[in-house]
């Protein structure tokens, strides 16, 4: 079953909030948006770890065909760190620790900012 989240910002007012797909087991985490075709403006997944560090948090987009913005986030719900993901490049790890991993369309990068706090809603 599909479960389905807002991630808000709190520091910044922004466009209506992406359908959030939350991937908290480890083949969601894994496939994340592997072998999908495309990503419309609306849709995202939020990777949800299991303890907050950098490896752990790390990303890959090996059989991802488009370009993604991602948004590291720790546990307490600060943006740490972000960045556009090229297709099939082979990872991303932040710069410091991170619980949740906000992937979404390019086009909301920069609706989050390193410092922001957000707040995470279940659907």
């Amino acid at each position: 079953m599909r479960r389905l989240a807002t991630v808000q910002n709190l520091d910044r007012l922004t466009e209506g909030p992406a359908r959030i797909r939350l991937c908290d087991s480890f083949f969601e985490r894994l496939r994340g948006f592997m072998f999908q075709r495309a990503l419309s403006a609306e849709d995202g997944l939020l990777l949800v770890g299991e303890r907050e560090d950098r490896l752990s948090s790390a990303i890959h987009m090996l059989f991802v065909p488009f370009d993604l913005a991602v948004i590291w986030i720790d546990g307490s719900l600060e943006v740490v760190d972000k960045v556009l993901a090229k297709a099939w490049h082979l990872a991303y790890v932040p710069s410091r620790p991170a619980k949740y991993v906000l992937e979404i369309h390019p086009s909301r990068y920069s609706a989050f900012e390193i410092g922001h706090k957000v707040e995470i809603i279940d659907a």
